[in-house]
């Protein structure tokens, strides 16, 4: 939907407390769209989208081609418009457009859709524009970007590369041109971007609420003032509002003007190179970045602060080998490659390259259109800063801000309780029941584990499902609104009907009954979700390091095949809920590293809470289906008949079809096989660590079927 004309006035964006660094990334991005959008990470409740949705009401009007569904330039209107040629047609201004992109939007909202029926009938093009028309030459903002459908993705990417977007139905085809400004919020405790959508935004920004009284004061007492009275607030506001859209229209004006010396040019590849990026989009981003903020502070030339700050904004997202990485640039080592190769083009007197004062030797802030408290008599600037750098940005705008702490964080996961003093069944004194957690073995790629049948879930990469893309199976009758036209059903179900329809000439009549949509076969993504073994029996400190290593590379695996994940440990006593099931690996990989070890083994109580977690989750979400993965060697302590516990447990989860792999950690000379046994009660896959590797000469079953038919 468009946020452009609301009759409730948006939250002004001068009024957003702390978030220097996101301010100033979309400030850059409105200066320059060139720079290729933001990234918004962080906690829920940071206002990350109040300060996104306040953006648009900064942004300039844009001339349009009058009636034109795709925003045409009356200057260089596209010659390939759907809704062309325009030729002499009437130019009309309206504000730049903000548009929403829901997460759980169908691809035909998206792209736009084409009425086969006409298509194929009359042979018109009747198309219906999607969201990527309505954001040409504005803004498309995703919220939870990163739980977008992999589909959508695809679309994105493809638009954003192309600056055009194509739908196509069976040789039918409609082109239009799409480029936007990419905006997206996301909170990484949700899980992570594929890298190819990652590196498409130019800057990312990581926003944490502060943890100043005095900041949040101000956030909750502007936040209650505009619910109270949203016109009145924003009236409040509207000089520092003109006073910012000033600025950054004399800033777009000065942006042509700016030089980027090779000084400058030297320090921007030196940076990528030392921070090893991959590609070169990382150093033209750099460089309209640090342009575009010579252009902010009201300078003709690129200084070695612009060049540094560009690249706090532009590198921390593409340096990242894997979804553990923590997003971040090493300060230091980024000062030491400027020092380095810095010096060539620097402006020491104050002036820029043409000759101009810098309007501000001080900073931005008395830069074009004021900006700052003292440029549009505003309420005075609150302290503080919200963001999570380790420096200030060396080009942020001084405006009054604003905070909105949208929901109270979430009560933290109570600490492992240690467990009664016991011998351990190793032999060796428990320590109180519990030993120190050790850190996990080198992850490895991993053989890929199905769940056997076909499911019907969300597009992944792991089991085989009915989905949107892929192979072609069949075709059937639409349920709604028309998928993937099966043009060869489509005609086959129409002929028998032709001669009674009247048909004359070439053209073939098609009726809404004899429409068929192509059933198609791809993969799916599943919930894995691990029951780990953390007792005595697996506390040596080798044998407990490897098992995290296996468990870690599971995790990436379940990263790059869109599954979603939940984690349960047993021992002592009794089994725990480590992570609630998510898309965040990192979650998961930071569960396990803090796990700790030793006690009883009691095997039974954490299959029973992997049965109540599937129940709970096969209730949300009953499409997704789960697989479940056992780590343990087999053993079964503690309580009243421990073992049988144990076999009953797993022949419940058997009954209900949980498709499962047991992972056997046993180890030593002596094999008891309790593992095995497990995974035959389970009806399920037992591999060792050995077998879990991709590059490991032993068999693996590839689905855990096999066993299942046994059985």
């Amino acid at each position: 939907m468009t946020t452009a004309h609301h009759t409730t006035p948006q939250y002004p964006f001068t009024a957003v407390v702390g978030m220097d660094d996101l301010r100033l990334a979309l400030l850059l991005n409105a200066v320059s769209p060139a720079v290729g959008g933001v990234l918004v990470r962080g906690e829920k409740g940071t206002a990350k989208s109040t300060a996104v949705r306040a953006l648009s009401a900064l942004m300039p009007q844009v001339d349009v081609v009058s009636g034109c569904r795709f925003a045409c330039a009356p200057a260089a209107p596209d010659p390939g418009c759907p809704d062309g040629p325009h030729g002499s047609a009437a130019a009309a201004e309206r504000p730049t457009r903000m548009v929403e992109l829901p997460v759980g939007a169908s691809e035909d909202r998206l792209v736009g859709a084409l009425d086969i029926e006409r298509a194929l009938s009359e042979g018109v093009k009747a198309f219906e524009p999607g969201l990527l028309a309505d954001a040409h030459r504005g803004i498309l903002y995703v919220d939870e970007v990163n739980l977008l459908h992999d589909h959508l993705v695809d679309l994105l990417l493809d638009a954003a590369a192309m600056g055009a977007s194509y739908v196509e139905r069976e040789g039918v085809s409609v082109r239009h041109a799409a480029r936007f400004l990419l905006v997206g919020t996301m909170n990484p405790e949700e899980g992570e971007l594929r890298p190819q959508l990652l590196d498409r935004f130019g800057l990312t920004v990581e926003v944490a609420a502060s943890r100043e009284p005095d900041e949040r004061v101000s956030v909750v007492r502007r936040r209650l003032a505009y619910d109270a009275d949203p016109a009145g607030f924003a009236a409040g506001w509207a000089a520092e509002e003109d006073a910012l859209r000033g600025r950054i229209t004399a800033a777009r004006e000065l942006l042509p003007r700016v030089t980027l010396g090779d000084g400058a040019l030297r320090q921007i590849a030196a940076t990528c190179a030392a921070f090893e990026v991959d590609g070169m989009r990382a150093d033209i981003v750099m460089a309209r970045t640090a342009t575009a903020l010579a252009a902010w502070a009201g300078r003709t030339d690129v200084l070695e602060e612009d060049v540094r700050q560009a690249a706090l904004l532009a590198l921390p997202h593409r340096r990242r080998r894997n979804p553990f990485d923590a997003p971040g640039l090493d300060q230091d080592k980024l000062d030491q490659t400027l020092e380095e190769f810095g010096g060539a083009d620097e402006d020491t007197d104050g002036q820029g390259t043409d000759g101009e004062d810098d309007p501000d030797p001080d900073g931005p802030d008395g830069g074009p259109g004021g900006g700052g408290p003292d440029g549009g008599g505003a309420p005075p600037r609150d302290s503080g800063d919200g963001g999570p750098q380790e420096a200030p940005p060396a080009q942020s705008p001084e405006l009054p801000h604003q905070q909105e702490r949208e929901s109270a964080e979430g009560p933290e996961r109570p600490a492992e309780q240690p467990a009664a003093p016991e011998r351990s069944e190793e032999g060796a004194p428990a320590a109180g029941g519990e030993k120190a957690a050790v850190g996990a073995g080198e992850p490895f790629r991993t053989r890929r584990l199905d769940v056997p049948g076909l499911g019907e879930g969300a597009d992944g990469r792991r089991s085989r499902a009915r989905t949107a893309h892929g192979r072609t199976t069949g075709a059937r009758r639409p349920h709604g609104a028309l998928g993937k036209l099966h043009l060869a059903a489509t005609v086959q179900a129409a002929a028998p009907h032709q001669r009674a329809r009247g048909r004359h000439g070439r053209g073939l009549v098609v009726r809404r009954d004899d429409l068929r949509e192509a059933v198609r076969e791809g993969r799916e993504g599943n919930l894995v979700l691990f029951v780990v073994d953390a007792s005595g029996s697996m506390a040596a400190r080798k044998r407990m390091s490897a098992v995290k290593g296996a468990v870690l590379s599971l995790l990436l695996d379940a990263y790059q095949r869109r599954d979603k994940i939940g984690m349960i440990t047993f021992r002592g006593t009794g089994a725990e809920l480590a992570l609630p099931p998510t898309s965040s690996v990192e979650a998961g990989a930071a569960r396990l590293e803090q796990l700790p070890t030793g006690g009883r083994t009691p095997l039974s109580e954490g299959l029973l809470r992997a049965h109540e977690v599937l129940r709970v989750e096969r209730m949300r979400d009953a499409s997704r289906r789960p697989l479940l993965v056992v780590v343990t060697d087999g053993r079964a302590t503690g309580g009243p008949e421990p073992v049988v516990r144990a076999a009953r447990a797993a022949r419940l989860l058997a009954a209900e079809g949980t498709a499962s792999v047991v992972v056997d950690c046993e180890a030593g000379p002596v094999r008891l096989g309790l593992a095995g046994e497990l995974a035959r009660d389970l009806q399920g896959t037992a591999v060792t660590l050995d077998e879990l590797r991709a590059d490991s000469v032993s068999a693996l079953v590839r689905t855990v079927q096999g066993n299942r038919k046994a059985a």
